[in-house]
This record gives structure tokens, C-alpha cells and sequence, in this order.
């Protein structure tokens, strides 16, 4: 479709804006926040949220609560997460009122190797099937928090999610096609359909869908503790299944996993901490992307102008140059984290940014060497927990090893295996480029708003959007997930693909016609794309007021419920 032909057709997509005649609220809040005292959730699945409430309210905490939710994702919504994958993590202590990250991401298998994939001939690894398998680092991470901040005991905490997999649950509807999509590659996967496809298809909207394999594998972990998964049977079982099926993670691959406390990294952007997580996820992106973005009067620009959605990709394309070269592992990397977030580099990345021309590619920066699922939770004692929990694509590998009800994440798929100086380079035990971040704001050192957003490459690009929304043009927590977004396809990869003709900038309707004249004119080739603009889910809290405000965007099917 010629340029002119996309402007017409865009043209009818864009008339009606989101705005549903609400007698209060901007034009693109779709629902009202919901406010409440004693604790709040936001996720991407109603009954998830509802699990969660009732965690807050026998006494457990936001680690609790947040750790049941994400196990009743796992089985709700499996298409996206569950323990076969990995999981990050901000948690705000009120005890230490502190930041503390959580990296549980799993390692390559220590007998699989760069070399592997040039003998064979394949220039990057798999997107699906045994070779993109990684240890799957989520239950340690669930171990990790519970270890340091929890209070209920991981029998009750995991008691919901083990009685809807036993007795079944209605599947929801955007999560419904989206199992429905997934599964069309994987079929053909050992285990999937006996998993996925109990009657030859994946459930409809409506349809009760059961898993009790996976609630007797959440029962031996609830009595046995982490080694039950990574030691135990459920470790042995996942071992033979990989040998069986020309994989390579073992036994000693899962036995030899660990997850690891980090230091959150923040920028202060006009007077607000925006916080990430270090590599060897894509975080500090949305960091570097404020930092250009700063020294421009946004807020004069108006949300939704053509000078605005040219700014801000501009600042994405030369953020995911930086990205693909410097993002991985920092076990086996010396990445300058403090000089990719500094202000004064990104001041001067952003003197490339020409105002008048999209272009068609950047230089990565010169330093000086020195489907995934959402959830935030906040408790009456002020503890608050951002947290991103993912199998990567749609039914991850689609590898479920025998019996235990879930499907192994391919994040392995993300290394480089062509370039041994490329940071993201396959080797043994290495930890992959990872797309999943949690973010968090505060304010004059307190917290202000927990928030996250699904969806691979989007997701930094969709953090920057979250936080311009709230702070330059004013709008309010469910408005700021609510209100279009851009996003922006291209650039190099962490896996060593370049796309070097400027990408694509993809816009959700809701835009107006002339401002997407005017991007065309600037260079951009604009496309319109149906969903791939993640999933927010966030929590705001009002110091003022001494109350949570929750958002769940209409995106998802998600909720925000508090008490």
C-alpha cells in the first residue's frame, strides 16, 4: 500500500477517538481508577485479581499476594507466563523504604554452545522447539522474595491456583484467542496438545478450561520448597523430557540455577525517579529514551502531535542502537549502565535527532569502557511490588515435558551466535538479552506509582509513553494506559538482524489524520497494526489522601480491584 492510500485508510480509522461521552475524565479514560485503602492489584486477568485480594486480606503481604497472582497467571493465562519461564522484580519495602530488583532469569545450558549452531548451519538459534530452551528461573525468583519479605506460608499462597487447576476456570476472552494463535505452531511439540488442546483445540472464550497436572506440580512445590522444581522430580522429569526430545538442559543445568538481588538504576526525569532494572533486560531503554527527551518542551507539543511521535521514536531508534550492542549478560559483560543512563549522554545522543527528518539509521554510542504477563500489588503497610513474569513468545518453545502441565520459555532464542565479540553471544551458562521489565516512580524519595507493560520491544517504548502521559500531559492513572500509542518496529537486534531503512511506526487509532500527514511528510513510514502495544498495568499511590489508585487498561482483560 502506497503512502497516500495508507493516509485515506488511516484517515477512517482515526474519526472516532476513544472517548465514550464519560461526564468525567479525559477523552481517552475508557474506565474510572479504582481507589481504595487497605490494598490494591492490577493484572491482566480478573480472577488473578481477585486471588490476589483475597491473599491481601488473610494477612499475607504484597510478596504473598503478588506471588499468588502470578501463579494463577500461569494457569489462566498460559499462552504468556508460567514457571517455565523467567521473572523480575521492584519491590518497595515500607519497613527499609527502599528499592530492592530481583533478577530471576534463567542460564543457557552449560553444553550447548555458539559452535553447535555454525556446525549445523543456522545462523540464529531456533525461534521455538528444544534449542531455544533456557532454565526457566521464575520459581526461585517466587522463593527469593518469599524467602526475604513474605509472611503467609507458600501452601496457602499457592492453594487458589492449585484449586482452579483441579476444578477448572472460564478462559477469558482476549486470552482465549491469544491460545488460540499461539498454539497454531506448536502443535506438533511433545506434550503441547496433551497440555493445551485437551478436546483437539484450545479453549474458547467461556470455555471451562481444567490443568491438573500443573496444580499437582503447584502442590509439590508448595510442600516441597524450590528444590522440588529445581532439584527434585519435577527437575528429573524436565531433564529426561529435553535428553528425549534433542535438547539440551539438564538436570545439572536446573540444580545449578540462581537468582540474584540487583540494584535497581533510575533517571530523574522533571523532578520523578523512574526506575529499571540493570541488564541483562532492555530497562534502562526507557531511561535513556527520557534523557533525550527531557530537554524538549513535550508538553507544548501536545499528546498525539507530529512533532511529539517524531521525537519520541527518534529517541527509541537511537536507544535500541545502543540496545542490540551494549544490553546482555553482566556476568560476561563490562556494560557501562551509569554512562548509557547519564544525563550527559543522553543530551548528546540527542543532537542527532534531526526535527524535521526520520532517519533511517543511527550509530550505536561510543561509551568509554570502564507474550509475557504484568502484575503490581500494593498491601496496607505500604509494600508495593512491580512484577514481569514471561515465557517469552506465545507457549514459549512449545515444549511441555511430561505430566507437568506447563510450557518451557525459548528466551534462548535471543543470543547472538554468529559473533563472538557481539555481547549477546551464546556461551555456556550465560544469562540472554531479556525483553521483561518492571518499572517504579518515585517522588521526593517516596513511592509514587508501580507500573508495567507487556509486550517484547514495545515495552521500554511503552514505559517512556506511561511516564510522559502522567507527567507532561497531565493525565490521570487509567488515562495514561488508555490513551494511543506508537509504536516503533526496526533497528538493530540483540541477535545480530539489522534493519537499516528507518522501520516502521506503527500507530494505534485514535491519532489524528493531519499529524499523520505530517510524520509521513517527515519520513516516517506509517503503518496501522491491530494489538502489539502491550498490556499496562499499574498502581499509583496518594500520599495526600493515604490511598492506592489502580489502572488495568482495556487492552487486556484485565482488572484493578482493591479493598
Amino acid at each position: 500500500m502506497n503512502k497516500l492510500l495508507l493516509i485515506v485508510f488511516l484517515t477512517f480509522l482515526t474519526l472516532p477517538l476513544l472517548s465514550q461521552n464519560r461526564i468525567t475524565g479525559s477523552p481517552y479514560t475508557t474506565r474510572s481508577e479504582v481507589i481504595a485503602q487497605n490494598g490494591m492489584v492490577a493484572s491482566s486477568q480478573p480472577l488473578a485479581s481477585q486471588v490476589t485480594l483475597d491473599i491481601l486480606k488473610k494477612g499475607g503481604n504484597a510478596i504473598d499476594a503478588a506471588i499468588a497472582a502470578n501463579a494463577m497467571l500461569g494457569l489462566v493465562e498460559p499462552a504468556s507466563c508460567g514457571i517455565g519461564g523467567d521473572l523480575f522484580a521492584i519491590i518497595w519495602d515500607a519497613k527499609t523504604q527502599k528499592l530492592y530488583g530481583l533478577n530471576a532469569s534463567g542460564r543457557s545450558p552449560k553444553s550447548l554452545t555458539a559452535a553447535y549452531f555454525q556446525e549445523q548451519g543456522k545462523d540464529y538459534i531456533p525461534y521455538t522447539g528444544p534449542l531455544s530452551v533456557s532454565v526457566p528461573g521464575c520459581v526461585d525468583g517466587w522463593y527469593m522474595m518469599h524467602d526475604r519479605f513474605g509472611k503467609l506460608n507458600m501452601k496457602d499462597i499457592l492453594a487458589p491456583s492449585i484449586e482452579y487447576g483441579n476444578t477448572g476456570f472460564p478462559v477469558s476472552e482476549v486470552i482465549a484467542v491469544e491460545m488460540m494463535v499461539s498454539a497454531a505452531s506448536r502443535t506438533n511439540y511433545p506434550g503441547f496438545k496433551e497440555t493445551y488442546m485437551p478436546h483437539g483445540k484450545t479453549p474458547a472464550k467461556g470455555e471451562i478450561f481444567i490443568n491438573q497436572a500443573l496444580a499437582n506440580t503447584y502442590s509439590i512445590i508448595a510442600t516441597g520448597g524450590r528444590d522440588a522444581f529445581y532439584k527434585g522430580d519435577i527437575a528429573k522429569t524436565i531433564g529426561n523430557y529435553m535428553k528425549e526430545h534433542d535438547g539440551f538442559l539438564t538436570t545439572e543445568d536446573m540444580a545449578a540455577h540462581t537468582s540474584n538481588w540487583v540494584d535497581p538504576v533510575s533517571t530523574n526525569y522533571r523532578g520523578y525517579d523512574v526506575w529499571e532494572l540493570p541488564p541483562n533486560g532492555q530497562g534502562i531503554a526507557a531511561l535513556q529514551m527520557l534523557n533525550m527527551m527531557e530537554g524538549y518542551d513535550i508538553r507544548s507539543m501536545g499528546f498525539g502531535s507530529a512533532d511529539y511521535l517524531h521525537l519520541i521514536t527518534e529517541a527509541k531508534k537511537l536507544a535500541f542502537e545502543d540496545r542490540a550492542k551494549f544490553y546482555a549478560d553482566m556476568d560476561f559483560n563490562a556494560i557501562p549502565v551509569d554512562q548509557l543512563i547519564s544525563k550527559e549522554y543522553g543530551n548528546r545522543r540527542a543532537t542527532l535527532i534531526n526535527p524535521d527528518r526520520a532517519a533511517n539509521e543511527y550509530p550505536s554510542g561510543e561509551i568509554e569502557r570502564g507474550n509475557t504477563t504484568y502484575l503490581t500489588v500494593a498491601d496496607k503497610d505500604g509494600n508495593m511490588v512491580s512484577l514481569i513474569q514471561s515465557i517469552y513468545a506465545g507457549f514459549g518453545s512449545g515444549m511441555c515435558p511430561t505430566g507437568l502441565g506447563f510450557v518451557l520459555q525459548n528466551r534462548g532464542q535471543m543470543f547472538n551466535v554468529q559473533d563472538p565479540n557481539h555481547f549477546n553471544y551464546l556461551e555456556p551458562g550465560k544469562r540472554p538479552f531479556h525483553t521483561i521489565i518492571p518499572a517504579f516512580i518515585t517522588k521526593d524519595g517516596k513511592p509514587f506509582v508501580s507500573f508495567g507493560l507487556m509486550g517484547g520491544a514495545m515495552q521500554p517504548q511503552g514505559h517512556t509513553q506511561i511516564v510522559v502521559n502522567l507527567i507532561d500531559f497531565d493525565m490521570n492513572l487509567q488515562e495514561a494506559g488508555d490513551a494511543p500509542r506508537m509504536r516503533h518496529v526496526g533497528s538493530s537486534q540483540p541477535t545480530g538482524r539489522v534493519m537499516s531503512d528507518g522501520g516502521r511506526l506503527n500507530l494505534e487509532n485514535g491519532f489524528d489524520y493531519d499529524q499523520i500527514r505530517a510524520l509521513v511528510i517527515k519520513g516516517h513510514d506509517v503503518r496501522f497494526d491491530v494489538g502489539n502495544y502491550g498490556g499496562y498495568q499499574a498502581i499509583m499511590w496518594d500520599e495526600k489522601n493515604q490511598v492506592y489508585y489502580g489502572a488495568s487498561e482495556s487492552r487486556k482483560d484485565g482488572q484493578a480491584a482493591g479493598y
